[in-house]
């Protein structure tokens, strides 16, 4: 009998929680993923051209039919965050990579505003013990940067907290080598520009060389998001290359995709952050804020009486939340030093069963909707290209971010969506895999290509 109870408990209240959801058009049976992924494509289509779109469509100039030179060393530079790493890396005989020197180092202007020239001297410097080996550096850059035809970069501006004065407007490869003769190496060097996602393709393709797969994709998942994949030269209308049978890696920066169904809970987060009306995307399904989209869900739960106790509008007693806090509750529900469960006794609450209960309906629906939008994107890519129509020669897609590997709700929904969705009902297939030094590996392949 007691059993019995417990499971219509859990029945009411999941159906009570995706009611809720539905109320602030943020459950996930509304979303049509066809249609999503119909927007996704046109909006693709459109970047690629000159007229533009959310999607960006950025050129890479780098190319995925290369013949990447086996046992020639490359030296790799990887500068996303606060931290810098730098390495010699080579492809042996059976395409493997072999990593040598990596050393680790503080990215100039992360801890305190620097000057331009400051920044290209400290990077030279770390490249120093490794410059006699090689006279071709890959320089992975996760900034917002124009790409060039030489395959240098245009720096558009520093984001991550990391200060650089004069920096932006420059030609990032032709200074730092410019830095690099004047330091007293004179030697002709080539440097590649290229983003972590383009790097987390490429990393992808060259540790499963011995696979047989029909594309290739750069998936991050993590505190942001963003998509690379391979797409004809003849596709890109704005290279006004008129025929080409050359491919090209697109860097989608699929973050700023404008199209996808946003709820009211979507709209209040955006209007929140430093930059409402931008990447909208990423705000709907990254980390960085799933925390600041569960907390307003809590408070509107909270005003709506969906817990145990209603708090009159304005006067809930607000914590702050963060994408980790969501998983600790899931792997412990019952302990009350955990943020979730803080957030409920600040506002007057000793969290009930069904309080427990609602807590976790409100993780699912959140966690599954971002499963969705992550098939919808990966499937659109798919669609654009016809790519992955066999079985025995899926699409690879290398996956990274924290969100994909350490969110403990997130990989079996979107196995599931993949499943049913792209598998059953459109006939797509794609594997999903990890390269273990990505930004390093995917870097040294493009590098290489100089």
């Amino acid at each position: 009998m007691e059993k019995e109870q417990g499971e219509v408990l859990t029945v009411k209240v999941k159906q009570k929680v995706q009611d809720f959801m539905s109320g602030y058009r943020m459950d996930c049976k509304s979303i049509d993923l066809d249609a999503v992924c119909a927007a996704f494509i046109d909006e693709m289509t459109a970047g690629l051209t000159d007229q533009g779109s959310s999607l960006a469509m950025i050129p890479t100039y780098i190319r995925m039919d290369s013949v990447v030179p086996r046992n020639e060393k490359v030296i790799v530079i990887d500068a996303g965050g606060s931290n810098l790493r730098v390495a010699l890396v080579w492809f042996d005989d059976q395409e493997k990579p072999v990593i040598e020197g990596l050393s680790f180092y503080k990215m100039p202007g992360s801890d305190q505003p620097v000057s331009r020239d400051v920044f290209y001297q400290t990077i030279a410097e770390y490249l120093k013990p490794l410059l006699p080996y090689s006279r071709k550096i890959g320089f992975c850059f996760s900034y917002p940067t124009e790409m060039q035809a030489s395959r240098d970069g245009r720096v558009l501006a520093l984001t991550k907290e990391v200060v650089v004065h004069g920096l932006e407007g420059d030609m990032i490869g032709e200074n730092l080598l410019k830095t690099i003769r004047e330091m007293g190496f004179p030697e002709e060097r080539s440097v590649v520009i290229l983003n972590d996602t383009v790097a987390c393709l490429l990393s992808g393709a060259f540790a499963n060389a011995d696979r047989v797969f029909d594309s290739y994709i750069g998936l991050i998942v993590g505190t942001g998001t963003n998509t690379c994949y391979v797409e004809k030269t003849a596709a890109i209308p704005k290279l006004h290359i008129e025929t080409s049978d050359e491919t090209m890696l697109i860097n989608i920066e699929s973050g700023g995709y404008g199209g996808a169904p946003r709820g009211q809970i979507d709209v209040e987060v955006d209007q929140r952050t430093t930059n409402p009306g931008d990447q909208k995307f990423e705000k709907m399904i990254s980390g960085h804020y799933q925390g600041m989209m569960f907390e307003a869900l809590m408070v509107h739960g909270l005003e709506d009486g969906l817990f145990s106790r209603r708090i009159p509008a304005g006067e809930v007693k607000i914590s702050k939340i963060g994408a980790k806090d969501l998983d600790e509750f899931l792997f412990y529900p019952y302990d009350e030093n955990r943020v979730l469960l803080r957030f409920l006794a600040d506002n007057g609450i000793q969290a009930t069963k069904q309080d427990r209960l609602v807590l976790y309906y409100l993780i699912d629906e959140l966690i599954e909707r971002t499963a969705i939008f992550v098939t919808a994107n990966i499937s659109a890519v798919m669609s654009k290209t016809g790519s992955g129509t066999n079985p025995c020669r899926p699409v690879c897609v290398t996956a990274d971010g924290s969100t994909f590997y350490k969110s403990k709700m997130f990989r079996d929904k979107l196995a599931h969506y993949v499943k049913t969705y792209m598998n059953e009902k459109k006939g797509q297939y794609c594997d999903f895999v990890k390269a273990e030094n990505g930004n390093l590996v995917g870097t040294a392949a493009a590098g290489l290509q100089a």
